[in-house]
Parts: structure tokens; C-alpha cells; sequence
């Protein structure tokens, strides 16, 4: 047998590029290494924009020209980055010789000496990671995880009416509607939402230990921690000032149990829309020429939803992982972050998968109102709580003398069919007023769903 040519491991990588590719331009190794370079230049720009040690500062072209090379990063540059690290064996030291053969191609070799001066690695890591993890948030999972909210809210102000059987505990209970039972996954995801939208992104950048020591020696006078704050602010991070070698990671750790927890959220979603499925409440639409089952022809499996749940589960088991690991460094740095953090990129892929099957999923189904329809009308016992609640009332205003109503309805509904007809008979022989005997006669399991519809417009 020939060996295969050189295969993805991952199925992020292979079957399911196009649904993840876009966290590829910023959690894979050579978004990192972009954010690297950018952070290099950028630290460059603010020793000479300060003067440090006789410098000048960089006229605008020069500046501007530093800066294409970031926004010109491309596969040529990935090479050669690869090139240098197979020499130096180390990623970083790759980097920071990558930029100082920029700056001899841009005639600055005056400055070379500025390029990754008094870091430690950690620093350049540490912001690049923050600025990495923060633009794939912002500007792909989010975006991502925004439109699976709208479709959801969408679907819930559809189906405000669309009355429906509960079932607590998996048995018949007070009717809902669908779209206020969607609406409450809506507005939970969108809680976690704005959570994830406040997160902190935080950066360090003062050297080994985080002592600055390093930087006093070269330059006593210099106000170091004034100048690292500065320089974090201004790549849009938040600075801590407290730190050993490494940034503490407690962000990332909050960041990722906000995502896990919206995973979870989803995944409760994804198993209560498979649940409908299989009791018929909602249809699939087959999709034309696709195979729901290789040998039953009859069948359209709810695999979007069986997916996303895979997927959610293992996006959950990553995010979890890495929030426990990155937030323990032994004494002032150990290695467990540098590949542990290498996978927040898978971590986030399996989410936006997960978001992406759900999406195609709830777009793929349709309410059958025959069904919720038959479903009420099977199960009048469930009116028992009205009944009650409405004979306590009437005991209580002086125009009833019921004992124990729980009792008496409990005797006639519990673990029994009991149709509408029986319902009425029984209410019409109640010793209650005749206001409270007419309301309940009015009433059916359809009627029977309170202010659920109002409640959908607590997403507004």
C-alpha cells in the first residue's frame, strides 16, 4: 500500500474548512506570527517616536513602510519565517530576525539594535496572543454566534402563538407557546453575549520577571511602567502591571468559560430542537438529492442538531482544558501555556461549527401545527393546575368551601386521559362562584399558555 501525500489531522482542517476557515487569519500559527511582527514594529515605532538612546523618530514613510510589511504579511513571509526558526529553534528569535532583515531592506539598520529590546519573549507572545484571540472574537465567532441569536429570534416572534404541550420531566404540563420557549434560549445566548462583548483583554510588557529590571539598568531615568502601559493601551489592550514572566491568563480563562457556557447553552438548544424533531412537532424540509438514511429511504435525520452537540461537546472540553491549565504558571514561568494555548484555535473552531450546523438546521425545519394541535387535545388533564389554583381562589374570597383542591383534581387527573367533556362536567358540578365556573368552562389546553406570547417581546 503507497503512503498517503501529507493530510489535515484535524476535520477543521479538512472536511470542514469552509465553515471555520475565516479563524484561520488570526488563531493559527501564522496569525500569530503576523501579530508578532506587528507587535515588534509597533514596539520599534514607540522607542524612536520617545528618542531612546539618541534615536530619531521615524518620518511618517518610514513608519508607514514598517507597517506594510505587516499588512503585506503573506505566504512568502510564512516561509521565510519558517526558514529562520528551523536555524534558531526558537519562534520568537525567528521573529525578531525577520524584522531586523526589514529593517536593512528599508535602509534602517541605525535601529536594529531596538528591534525586541528588553523582552523576553513572553512579551511579544502575550500581546500577540491578546490581539489574535480579541479579532477572531470580534470579528468572526461573534458575528457568527449573533446570527444564530437573530434566527432564533426570528423563529421565536414566528411562533409567539403557536401554542404547544410542555413536558417537564419528559411528561405532559402547562402549555407554552414555541416561540416563548425559543425566546428563552434567545435571551440567555444574548446574556452570555454581552458578557463575551465585555471581556478585558489584558497585556504585560515589562520584561523576564516582570521587574522591568532590564530596562532600569539600560535606561534608570526612563518612567518603564508609564512607557509599558502606554505601549499595551495603544494596541488596544488593557495593561497589567502585576505580572511574572508571563501575563496571567486570567482573562483568557473568563473568556473561555463564557464561550463554554455558551456552548452549553446551545447544546441544551440543539437537544430540545432534535427532541421536537422526533415527536413530529417540527418537520425536516429534505434538502433535494441528499440521503437522510444509506438504507432506510424513508428517513431525514436531524443530523445539523447531532453535530452541533459533537462539536459543542468538544469546543466545551478544549475551552474548560485551557481555563484550568493557562491560569497555574510554576513560581515565575513554566512552558504548559506555549502548547496549551497553540489550540485555541481548534477550541473556537469546534463552536463555530457547532454554529454553523445549528444555523443550517433551524433553516432546514418547519412547525407543524397539526401535530402541536393533537398534542393539546390529548392531554385536557393538564388543565388540573387551573382548576386548582382557580377552586383556592374561590375558598379563599368566601365563595367556596372545597377542601383540599389539590387533593380532589389530583384523584381525578393524575396518571389518567381525562377529555374535555369529562373536564366539563366536573367543573360545572364545582362549588365555586359563577364568573370563576365560566372562565374555567371557556378554557382549553390551547387557550391554556398565560402571557407566553407577551413574553417573547422581553427580546426587544
Amino acid at each position: 500500500m503507497t503512503s498517503l501525500p501529507p493530510q489535515p489531522l484535524s476535520p477543521l482542517d479538512g472536511r470542514y474548512r469552509l465553515a471555520v476557515g475565516e479563524l484561520g487569519e488570526h488563531l493559527s500559527e501564522a496569525g500569530l506570527n503576523r501579530a508578532r511582527v506587528h507587535v515588534e514594529v509597533e514596539w520599534l515605532i514607540a522607542q524612536t517616536d520617545r528618542g531612546f538612546f539618541g534615536s530619531s523618530p521615524l518620518t511618517d514613510h518610514q513608519k508607514a513602510s514598517l507597517r506594510q510589511v505587516v499588512a503585506d504579511f503573506g505566504q512568502p513571509d510564512i516561509d521565510e519565517l519558517a526558514g529562520l526558526e528551523a536555524t534558531t529553534r526558537h519562534d520568537v528569535k525567528a521573529v525578531e530576525y525577520y524584522v531586523r532583515r526589514r529593517l536593512s531592506d528599508l535602509g534602517l539598520d541605525a535601529i536594529a539594535e531596538l528591534t525586541h529590546f528588553a523582552c523576553t519573549s513572553e512579551d511579544i507572545n502575550n500581546l500577540s496572543y491578546a490581539i489574535t484571540v480579541r479579532d477572531a472574537v470580534r470579528d468572526v465567532w461573534l458575528p457568527k454566534y449573533r446570527a444564530v441569536i437573530e434566527t432564533i429570534e426570528a423563529l421565536a416572534r414566528e411562533h409567539r402563538d403557536a401554542s404547544m404541550l410542555s413536558r417537564t420531566h419528559g411528561q405532559p404540563a402547562t402549555p407554552s407557546t414555541m416561540g416563548k420557549e425559543l425566546a428563552v434560549f434567545a435571551y440567555r445566548l444574548r446574556r452570555i453575549e454581552r458578557q463575551v462583548e465585555a471581556t478585558e483583554y489584558l497585556g504585560k510588557f515589562s520584561g523576564a520577571t516582570g521587574t522591568f529590571s532590564a530596562h532600569v539598568v539600560a535606561a534608570p531615568d526612563v518612567s518603564w511602567p508609564e512607557v509599558s502601559r502606554e505601549f499595551v493601551e495603544s494596541l488596544g489592550l488593557t495593561w497589567n502591571p502585576l505580572t511574572t514572566q508571563i501575563e496571567s491568563h486570567d482573562w483568557q480563562a473568563e473568556l473561555y468559560g463564557k464561550v463554554s457556557h455558551a456552548n452549553r447553552v446551545l447544546h441544551n438548544l440543539a437537544t430540545d430542537i432534535w427532541t421536537y424533531i422526533s415527536l413530529g412537532i417540527f418537520r425536516q424540509i429534505p434538502a433535494p438529492g441528499a440521503t437522510g438514511s444509506s438504507t432506510m429511504p424513508h428517513k431525514v435525520n436531524p443530523i445539523r442538531f447531532e453535530n452541533a452537540e459533537a462539536n459543542l461537546e468538544l469546543s466545551s472540553a478544549l475551552l474548560d482544558s485551557l481555563a484550568a491549565t493557562l491560569v497555574t504558571s510554576r513560581m515565575q514561568r513554566d512552558l504548559t501555556d506555549s502548547s496549551a494555548q497553540r489550540n485555541i484555535g481548534v477550541g473556537f473552531g469546534h463552536s463555530m461549527l457547532a454554529l454553523d450546523n445549528i444555523q443550517r438546521g433551524l433553516g432546514e425545519i418547519d412547525l407543524d401545527l397539526t401535530v402541536l394541535a393533537a398534542d393539546l387535545n390529548g392531554n385536557w388533564e393538564v388543565l388540573g393546575e387551573a382548576i386548582q389554583t382557580v377552586i383556592r381562589a374561590e375558598v379563599v374570597a368566601g365563595r367556596s368551601t372545597i377542601a383540599d383542591p389539590y387533593a380532589m383534581l389530583k384523584e381525578l387527573t393524575r396518571g389518567k386521559r381525562v377529555g374535555a367533556a369529562e373536564l366539563a362536567e366536573f367543573v360545572n358540578g364545582l362549588e365555586i362562584g359563577d364568573a370563576a365556573k365560566q372562565r374555567l368552562l371557556a378554557l382549553t389546553p390551547q387557550s391554556y399558555t398565560g402571557i407566553a406570547s407577551e413574553l417573547v417581546d422581553r427580546l426587544s
